[in-house]
């Protein structure tokens, strides 16, 4: 066993606070043994749920605070009233100075975003932060970013993005060169605006750890074309709530269809291994979490009302970022590039 890993949670984020966090370590403590705990919330409101998961209590401590960010809460005004006590602030704050390896929240993204921004500061060279999330694929998943965290990007950041999420994707995927495709609306290097034009350019020719694939479309992000996709916070956002979307209505049209007939309801039990395989495959919970890339330390955001099992699996990208190195990594390579930058401007 490693050195133990420790994770800073928000106990009172999300619909469901501690009922679904405490419930959540206790699944990821299974599958990380080397994990400890600080939980951050309401001690009254922790305790009966610790009492229950008694292996959770032995490797947790508790900050105590009772004050918490509504999920409804604009950032400015939870940066203002919620920072030193919330609970968010607080779990981001263990990372800050060392305490925690990394914090989990299911609580008001911006609020998370501000006060993480705030906190922990940008890595040097890192204009904006960027949200990647994992998206399952045919054979395995990628990463996807930005998913909603900047409306727009010029070139310059989506080269940065790109640097995010390949770190990322050594961390997860054990590759040390991903592969790297720019989203477009075609593969040809004259489509797309000028800004995702300018970053296919310093892609194509920066001596970069990456594999440049060139432009992907919508449709290679499942096919798994590449390791990682990059693209605005705009563009990605709608991407990803099309593709939830979608699963969705596939499995509302399997439904009805296995309820059709007699004979329909009779191949559904018969293919029922199938369709169970192909529900985990699809099951969002597997893939929650998403991780607020280029902070000084590991932010991961878990959809606000997921239950246990969702939580903890935002818990295990919290694990396996802490345990990769990744912020240090990631900083190495946004100075390489920026130090390009600087010789190409100087010529």
């Amino acid at each position: 066993m490693g050195t133990p890993v420790t994770i800073a949670l928000d106990a009172m984020g999300g619909d469901h606070g501690p009922s679904v966090v405490i419930p959540a370590a206790a699944i990821a403590l299974v599958r990380h043994p080397d994990l400890r705990f600080i939980l951050v919330g309401d001690e009254a409101q922790i305790a009966p749920e610790l009492e229950a998961n008694p292996q959770v209590a032995e490797k947790s401590e508790i900050v105590h605070t009772d004050i918490a960010i509504s999920m409804d809460a604009k950032p400015s005004q939870a940066l203002r009233r919620g920072r030193w006590k919330s609970s968010m602030w607080l779990a981001i704050q263990a990372v800050r100075d060392g305490q925690a390896d990394a914090v989990v929240s299911a609580g008001n993204t911006g609020a998370l975003m501000a006060m993480s921004k705030f906190c922990l500061k940008t890595i040097k060279g890192v204009d904006r932060p960027a949200i990647a999330a994992i998206w399952p694929t045919v054979d395995a998943e990628c990463i996807v970013l930005d998913v909603g965290a900047n409306v727009g990007a010029d070139s310059r950041q989506l080269v940065e993005f790109t640097l995010m999420g390949a770190a990322m994707a050594r961390a997860l995927f054990g590759v040390e060169r991903p592969t790297v495709g720019l989203l477009n609306i075609g593969v040809e290097e004259v489509k797309g605006v000028e800004e995702i034009r300018d970053a296919a350019a310093h892609l194509k020719e920066a001596p970069l750890p990456i594999r440049y694939h060139g432009f992907i479309e919508g449709d290679d992000i499942g096919h798994g074309t590449v390791d990682v996709v990059v693209t605005d916070g705009f563009t990605g956002n709608i991407a990803l709530k099309t593709a939830e979307g979608t699963a969705k209505q596939i499995a509302q049209y399997l439904r009805a269809a296995m309820a059709r007939s007699l004979l329909a309801r009779l191949g559904a039990i018969l293919a029922q291994g199938a369709f169970r395989a192909l529900k985990e495959k699809m099951d969002p919970r597997q893939m929650n979490g998403g991780i607020f890339l280029g902070l000084n330390g590991i932010v991961v955001k878990s959809h606000g009302g997921t239950d246990a099992t969702g939580f903890a699996s935002a818990i295990d990208l919290g694990y396996e970022m802490a345990s990769s190195g990744v912020v240090s990594r990631l900083g190495s390579d946004v100075a390489q590039f920026h130090t390009k930058l600087e010789l190409e401007g100087a010529a």
